[in-house]
């Protein structure tokens, strides 16, 4: 079975005032400490918490695990390590993909930062976004590409599952997931044409790099790639997701997905052959809508209500979600969501109830650390 993990990129924010604290380093410095501590302990085990672009944020990755319950355990184990780490900065860990709150984000130290500061001026100084990005392991190169080449028209449904960005510095954006807007300024990232064989993937990587504008592979920003790190096909369209549960439901979807490309590409199925174009309004109805909205079915590439174009996911991952032990996961996951609502229809409500942003912040940061769907 293919092997699946999960990082998380979590926003640092100012207990009462709900505000974002550029505090990642002393965050950082006491993980440290407390895995220097627990190094002296046979049984200790290291933190998982690693810097990210802003000082206002926090990201940890995974193990990788074969089944979807310890992969849970494991989210909730690495929030709650984030949040009580942040607590020795005075701050909470928050699953928001962006700030409710107005913020001036502080550019994190280090060369790469730097660079990136100096090359994308404006954008990556107002980049302050949470993602949420899942790995499944892949056999080769070229199986990743084959998967790659055949899960483009379903990313942008997991983009409405996760949506949960509607604030930015401190308005309703009239999205439910801004964060994919604010990241699609940057020159690497998005949907992309079909490759054809892994020859083609690499050559356009290095193309890409020895342009100069981006400074080597790691800054390939696509929807979805071959890690730059692992064997895996790595899908980065999500937001990072309020409840942990959801974004073990991604993975699930995301390793059906996977599965279910790789078979086609076996089987000598041709990829669909849609546009990027179509792939671009496909992914900005997505973040526009999120759930609360129609978004384009994933085979017609036309308007359809949420529930529809997520049955025809379930349909078409079918088979690889029963042979892997996620089909009652999956159905039950999707159930709850559409009921529920993604985070940003969370937020939203909370704002109606609670009255501020502020407050938001609060019960989300609770949230984030519950350990519930």
């Amino acid at each position: 079975m293919r092997s699946v993990g999960v990082e998380e990129e979590l926003l640092l924010a100012d207990a009462g005032t709900g505000e974002p604290l550029a505090v990642s380093s002393v965050v950082l410095a006491a993980a440290d400490r407390a895995a220097a501590g627990a190094a002296a302990d046979p049984g200790g085990d290291g933190h998982a918490l690693e810097s990210e672009l802003q000082e206002e944020q926090v990201e940890f990755a995974t193990c990788p695990v074969t089944e979807m319950g310890e992969l849970q355990e494991e989210i909730v184990l690495r929030r709650t390590e984030a949040a009580r780490h942040a607590a020795s900065a005075g701050a909470v860990v928050a699953a928001l993909a962006t700030s409710p709150l107005p913020v001036r984000p502080s550019m994190s130290p280090g060369r790469r930062y730097e660079w990136v500061a100096r090359q994308f001026g404006l954008t990556a100084q107002e980049q302050l976004t949470c993602g949420c990005h899942v790995h499944v392991s892949v056999e080769s190169d070229e199986e990743g590409i084959a998967v790659l080449d055949r899960i483009r028209p379903w990313l942008a449904l997991l983009t409405a599952m996760s949506a949960n960005s509607p604030f930015w510095q401190g308005e309703d954006t009239a999205y439910a997931a801004y964060r994919s807007r604010v990241w699609n300024r940057l020159p690497s990232a998005g949907p992309t044409d079909v490759f054809g064989s892994a020859d083609a993937y690499h050559g356009e990587v290095r193309a890409m790099v020895e342009s100069g504008v981006l400074r080597d592979k790691a800054m390939i920003y696509f929807d979805a790639r071959l890690s730059a790190s692992y064997p895996t096909v790595e899908v980065r369209v999500a937001d990072v997701c309020l409840h942990a549960a959801t974004p073990v439901l991604l993975a699930a979807l995301v390793r059906g997905l996977v599965e279910t490309a790789a078979r086609s590409w076996r089987a000598g199925e041709p990829p669909a052959r849609i546009s990027t174009g179509l792939l671009r309004l496909a992914n900005w109805q997505a973040a526009r809508s999120g759930l609360d909205g129609p978004v384009l079915n994933p085979v017609s590439m036309l308007p359809t209500a949420p529930a529809a174009a997520l049955a025809a996911l379930c349909r078409h991952v079918g088979p690889a979600l029963a042979d892997a032990g996620d089909e009652g996961l999956v159905r039950a996951g999707i159930a709850e969501l559409l009921e529920r609502g993604n985070g940003a229809r969370v937020q939203r409500e909370l704002l109606r109830s609670e009255g501020s942003l502020a407050a938001v912040v609060r019960e989300c940061a609770r949230i984030t650390t519950s350990g519930t769907g």
